[in-house]
C-alpha cells in the first residue's frame, strides 16, 4: 500500500532527523535482518517503550479503518438506492474523490507545527474526534452535501493524525532501532490495509454499506480510547513556531521551480495510482467476469479446509490485492532495488506502473486483471522507495528535510487531477463508448509521459546520473 509517511515538524528536531533518516534508507530487508535480532535489548525489539507499541496499534487500526472504506466508497458512492448505494453520478463521485485525498495529504504541512506547539496527545484527541464523526455521518447521510462534508470531516481528522503518529515513532525510537522501528510502523500499515479489506468489508457491505462506515468509526472510538488511557505524551520540547514560519517555508520550497517542475513530473504516476480507488473499481463491478477467479480460490480454500467455499473477489479485493502483494513480495523488491542508483530505479518502477495498466487494456479477462493489478504494484514498491532518495538527492544540502517534507505534494496533486478526470474519461470511454481499453491506454501515456519527462529532468535539469 503506497501511503506517504513524512513528518513536517520543526525543523532540525529530532523527530526530524530520525524521520528523514528512515525515509531515505530503511528498507524492509533491514527490516527483516534487525528483527533476526530482536533479542539485543539496544536495538531489537526490547528496546522499544509502550508508547512505541501504542502508536502501532493506533496505525494498525487507522489504517485499517481508513483503507477499508476507500475500497468500496467510490462504489458505494455510484451505486443505485436498490443496490445500497447513494446513486450519486460518476462525476460527482470524481469531485469528493478529487478533493478528500488531497485535503488528507495537505493538512499535515500544519498538524505537524499544531502538534508541535500543543502536544501530540491533545492533537490525537481532535484527530480522532474527526474520525469517529466523519465516518459516522458518512454512513447516515444520503444527500451529496452532507456526505462531502461528512468525508471532509474524516479527512481533516487523517491529515491531523498522520505527522503525530510518524513522530511518535520517531521520538520513540533511537538511531540504533529507528529502522527496525519505522519498518514495523510500515508494515502495519499494509497489515490494516490488508486485513480490514479482506475480512470486515465484505461481511459488513453484505448487510449494509452503512456498516461499513460504522466499522471506521468504532475504530475511531477505539483510538480515542486507547489515546486516553494508554498514550503517553513524548517528551520533547514544545514549539513556539507560528503558522506564518511555515507558509515562509512552503514559499521557500515552492520558488525552487526545478523541485516544482520534478513534483509535476512524477505526479503522473499518482494519477494513475488514484486510479485504483476510483475507476478501476467501477470496472470490476460494472465490467470484470471474475467467475474463473472465484473458481480458483474457492478450489483452494475447500481443498485446505475439507469444506465448501463461497468467496467471491469483489472490489474491496483490489485493495487486498496491492496491500498483499506488497507484505509478501517487498522483502524482495527492495533488495533489489537498493543496489541500483535513484532515478533509474524510479524511472522502472513508474514503467512497471505504466505496464501494469496497459495490461488492463489487453481483455476483459480477470487473470489479465489479476496480472496488471500485480505488475502495477510492483511498480509501486519500485519507484515510491527511491524518490524519497531522489528528492535528498537534488535538495539543498541544508535544506534536505525542508524539502522531503514536501515532497508529497505530488499526490496532492495526483489525487486531485486523478479524481476530477477519471469520471468523465470512464463515462465516455466504457459507459458510452464501450471501450475500457481506451482508457487504461489514456492512463498509460500518462504513465509514459512521466517515465520521458524525468529523463529529459535529469539531461536537461540536474545534468548527473543519480
Amino acid at each position: 500500500m503506497l501511503d506517504i509517511i513524512y513528518n513536517p515538524f520543526t525543523r532540525g528536531c529530532k523527530s526530524n532527523r530520525y524521520f528523514f533518516n528512515y525515509q531515505k534508507n530503511v528498507t524492509l530487508p533491514e527490516y527483516f535482518s534487525l528483527f533476526l535480532r530482536m533479542h539485543e535489548n539496544n536495538s531489537g525489539i526490547r528496546s522499544f517503550p509502550k508508547n512505541y507499541w501504542t502508536a502501532i496499534i493506533m496505525e494498525f487500526f487507522e489504517r485499517g479503518a481508513y483503507y477499508g472504506v476507500l475500497s468500496v466508497l467510490s462504489v458505494y458512492l455510484v451505486l443505485t438506492g436498490d443496490e445500497g448505494g447513494l446513486g450519486f453520478s460518476r462525476e460527482a463521485a470524481g469531485a469528493i474523490m478529487g478533493t478528500i485525498p488531497p485535503l488528507l495529504y495537505f493538512l499535515p504541512i500544519f498538524a505537524g507545527a499544531l502538534a508541535d506547539r500543543y502536544g501530540f496527545r491533545n492533537m490525537l484527541m481532535v484527530a480522532f474526534t474527526f474520525l469517529a464523526t466523519g465516518y459516522f455521518l458518512t454512513g447516515i447521510t444520503e444527500s451529496y452535501g452532507l456526505v462531502f462534508a461528512s468525508l471532509i470531516i474524516m479527512a481533516i481528522g487523517a491529515g491531523l493524525f498522520k505527522p503525530v503518529i510518524s513522530g511518535t515513532i520517531a521520538h520513540a525510537t533511537n538511531e540504533k532501532n529507528s529502522t527496525l522501528g519505522f519498518g514495523i510502523f510500515y508494515w502495519a500499515i499494509n497489515l490494516g490495509a490488508f486485513l480490514f479489506p479482506l475480512i470486515l468489508v465484505p461481511v459488513l457491505k453484505r448487510q449494509s454499506y452503512t456498516y461499513v462506515f460504522w466499522m471506521a468509526a468504532a475504530a475511531g472510538i477505539i483510538l480515542l480510547l486507547i489515546n486516553i488511557f494508554f498514550y503517553k505524551e513524548p517528551a520533547h520540547q514544545r514549539s513556539t513556531e507560528s503558522m506564518s514560519s511555515v507558509f515562509k517555508g512552503m514559499a521557500l520550497v515552492f520558488r525552487d521551480w526545478k523541485f516544482i517542475v520534478m513534483i509535476l513530473i512524477y505526479s503522473g504516476f499518482w494519477i494513475m495510482y488514484f486510479q485504483m480507488y476510483g475507476t478501476v473499481l467501477w470496472y470490476v463491478h460494472d465490467q470484470m467476469d471474475m467467475a474463473s477467479v472465484n473458481h480458483a480460490v474457492n478450489t483452494a480454500l475447500e481443498w485446505i479446509t475439507g469444506r465448501p467455499a463461497g468467496w467471491k473477489f469483489d472490489v474491496e479485493h483490489v485493495t487486498v490485492l496491492n496491500a498483499g502483494v506488497i507484505i509478501l513480495l517487498q522483502l524482495f523488491v527492495s533488495r533489489i532495488v537498493n543496489r541500483f542508483k535513484a532515478l533509474p530505479t524510479i524511472i522502472t518502477g513508474i514503467g512497471l506502473g505504466t505496464l501494469g495498466m496497459g495490461i488492463l487494456a489487453i481483455s476483459g479477462n480477470a487473470w489479465v486483471f489479476i496480472i496488471g493489478c500485480i505488475v502495477f504494484t510492483f511498480g509501486e514498491m519500485t519507484a515510491h522507495p527511491k524518490f524519497n532518495s531522489f528528492v535528498g538527492l537534488i535538495a539543498p544540502a541544508d535544506k534536505k528535510g525542508l524539502y522531503m517534507g514536501y515532497s508529497f505534494f505530488c499526490s496532492v496533486i495526483g489525487s486531485f487531477v486523478g479524481g476530477f478526470i477519471g469520471a468523465p474519461l470512464y463515462n465516455h470511454f466504457i459507459d458510452e463508448l464501450g471501450r475500457p481499453d481506451i482508457l487504461w491506454l489514456i492512463f498509460s501515456c500518462i504513465g509514459l509521459t512521466s517515465v520521458v519527462g524525468l529523463v529529459l529532468f535529469n539531461r536537461t535539469v540536474i545534468k548527473k546520473q543519480i
